[in-house]
């Protein structure tokens, strides 16, 4: 963990210098994303993402099985999701019409960078 929040302020130092970025530009970049924080600490949304993480395309009905959640919450959920840029919705037409779920490279990196903060929160 430790070498983990190193390489965080390592790489924030790198930026601050040598991209001659003010710490006012760090400011408004961390303010564009309280949007994303928003959605990602509403419930079931990270456990969506890492459970497309985890078994990378899925179902609808897969989805629901494995999280246990219902329906309706499920399709608001992802279709929020989706809006935002985290999940691709990918429909196979015929009999039966299915529909899968996947990350997007912007959800595939907000898991991964979510990890440590995972870590870090639960020791």
């Amino acid at each position: 963990m430790e070498r983990t929040l190193k390489g965080i302020e390592d790489t924030l130092q790198y930026i601050l210098e040598n991209h001659e970025m003010r710490f006012e530009d760090l400011k408004e970049a961390i303010q564009s994303l309280e949007e994303s924080f928003s959605l990602l600490s509403q419930k079931w949304n990270l456990e969506i993402l890492y459970a497309l993480f985890l078994k990378s395309t899925v179902g609808f009905s897969g989805l629901k099985k494995i999280l246990g959640i219902n329906s309706r919450t499920l399709s608001d959920k992802l279709k929020s999701l989706k809006q935002h840029g985290f999940v691709k919705r990918m429909v196979e037409h015929g009999p039966p019409l299915r529909v899968e779920y996947s990350l997007t490279t912007k959800g595939r990196n907000t898991v991964l960078l979510a990890l440590p903060l995972l870590y870090y929160s639960s020791s």
